[in-house]
This record gives C-alpha cells, structure tokens and sequence, in this order.
C-alpha cells in the first residue's frame, strides 16, 4: 500500500518530495519528530499504535491525512475539515483533491485544527470498536420469476451493470439489485477480493492471471470461460501469486 501511494502522489503532486516511510505507528511518531514533515499519511490500522493513537501523539506537529477502507463512517467524520482522508485503494483522481487541499493548508498551521481533530478521533475511534455485523451467508437473488437463497461459498463471482448485479455459480447466473460497493462491505474479505470497482471474485474460483494483447490484467475462473478484469488499483492482490 505504502508502494502504490508513493507512486499515486508522485503522479499527481510532483514536486511533494517524501522524507520518510514508517511501518507501523510508533515508527510513524519518531519519524515525525526527526523530520518534520509538513504532511503525515497514516493509516488508520498499523501495528503497534494505530494511526489514530499515532495522530493524537503527533498533535499538531503535522497535517494528518488518513488512508482508510472505513468509507462508511469515515467520510462523515473526515469531511469536516479537521484532517483529509484517502480511500484505500489510493484513486487518481481522489488524490488530486487531496493534493489541492494539503496545498491550501500549507498556509495554516497545524496545531490550528487540534481541537477539531482530537472530537473526530474520538468519534471515529467509538465507531471502530462499536461490533460490525457478521458477514453475509446467503445471497437472495432472482432467476426468473424465482428467488433463490445462494449460499456465499458457491458464489464465483458478482459484476454489476448500470442496474443490476450478476450473481455467478458454477451451474447458473442470478441478478440481484445491491451493488458491488455494498456487497464489498457486506461480505468476508477473506473470501471475496474486489477486483474491480464492479468486480468481486470468490478467491477459491481463481486458477490464475492472464494478460491480454492490450495489456489488461484479467483473471481466469475454474472451470469457466469467464475472464474478468482487474483494475490497476486492485493488481497490488495479486503480487505474491
């Protein structure tokens, strides 16, 4: 992740110039008074301290931007303006915002937005260990006039389309009307990688990855034909096959 936001941030902010890279948290406040950054990325799950703990330490030290999969609740947190957030993974175009707002903030010093940033910690922290509801088990999806209950584990893939999304099992397809989005929050990571904003692929229907004459990054499904893209924000899955 550290890699490919290096990589996104050069893109589209050329002259920001990284100083240091830590790997967890506790890293991450030494590093911070060494340096002193204008601009710490952090996130929010490291090991040792979290990048919120990390962020209370830092204080008003530094500009805090947050690197987050918790879009349900950190949006509303973050949109505040107290600290930036980037949504994992790190999109172009989202950066480019990002970069925009850390440049106007360059003229306001850091400590100024303190208090503001220490209430949303808080508040977020709360939401984090607040328990999260156990994954789906059952897919309720129509063929034809039918509905059908679809256990998760038969499940190869889902894409979707402008209005529906395509359930796929070995023996027949299905349509649903929840989006990629959701199902990606609903369903055990573990088991169902994103590889597309409208892509999910049941990790043990995987027999490999293939490129095309065009370069794409397409993944191949057992015992089917399918071969189903993989965004360049999703490849960083599958560097250790």
């Amino acid at each position: 992740m550290r890699d490919q936001l290096r990589m996104r941030l050069g893109q589209v902010w050329p002259e920001l110039e990284i100083i240091g890279e830590a790997k967890n948290g506790d890293e991450a406040i030494t590093l911070v008074d060494e340096l002193k950054p204008d601009f710490t990325f952090l996130d929010i799950r490291m090991p040792g301290k979290t990048g919120m703990e990390a962020a209370a330490a830092i204080g008003g030290r530094s500009h805090v931007v947050f690197v987050t999969a918790y879009d349900a609740y950190a949006v509303e947190a973050f949109e505040r303006g107290a600290v930036d957030y980037v949504l994992k993974p790190p999109e172009q175009e989202r950066l480019k915002i990002t970069a925009e707002r850390l440049k106007e903030r360059l003229a306001r010093p850091a400590g100024d937005v303190n208090a503001s940033v220490t209430a949303m910690l808080s508040q977020l922290a709360e939401k984090i260990a607040t328990p999260k509801p156990k994954f789906l088990q059952w897919i309720q999806a129509s063929i034809g006039q039918d509905l059908r209950m679809i256990p998760v584990e038969e499940i190869l893939f889902f894409r979707s389309d402008e209005k529906y999304t395509c359930v796929q099992t070995e023996k027949f397809e299905a349509l649903i009307r929840k989006p990629v989005r959701d199902l990606a929050e609903e369903l055990d990571p573990s088991l169902f990688w994103q590889i597309h904003r409208a892509t999910l692929v049941n990790v043990n229907a995987i027999e490999g990855v293939t490129r095309d004459i065009r370069g794409r990054h397409l993944v191949m499904i057992k015992g089917r034909p399918d071969k189903l893209e993989v965004s360049r924000s999703f490849l960083h899955l599958f560097k250790q096959m």
